[in-house]
């Protein structure tokens, strides 16, 4: 699967949003090591810490289906019919991630399925924490 086809899965998650409260749609789609494709939208609630964002939406649903290695993730994110800039991961999403994203993932950030960037992790979570930091 490549850049523009995870884009495009992405921003077709967007529709999939449960925003009442932000209005703010995002969509994410995971692809496995094996290239199985996991996709993920933004799940609010009126209890706000309880939202889930897209990115984890899609990393949860991998990880409780076995899967531990990830080749890329692209994210999509804007409010509806809105002209959005680069919608990239939250903290606590980069963080989650950082469990599983090897050197050589990748993030993929669109606007559009033909419009976006990809950057390396390094790039999304430099100096991240992560468990070698746990190693003894």
């Amino acid at each position: 699967m490549n850049h523009a086809q995870l884009a495009a899965a992405a921003v077709a998650a967007k529709d999939r949003a449960y925003a009442p409260y932000s209005g703010f749609h995002v969509g994410a789609a995971l692809l496995s090591e094996g290239e199985t494709l996991y996709i993920g939208c933004n799940i609010e609630s009126a209890a706000y810490p309880a939202t889930v964002c897209a990115e984890r939406t899609a990393l949860l649903k991998a990880v409780s289906e076995g899967e531990r290695k990830f080749r890329a993730i692209a994210v999509a994110g804007s409010k509806p019919g809105a002209d959005g800039d680069y919608c990239y991961p939250c903290g606590v999403c980069r963080q989650l991630l950082h469990e599983f994203a090897g050197e050589d993932f990748e993030v993929i950030v669109a606007r559009t399925a033909t419009d976006f960037r990809v950057h390396k992790w390094a790039e999304i979570l430099p100096f991240g924490f992560g468990p070698k930091d746990l190693e003894g």
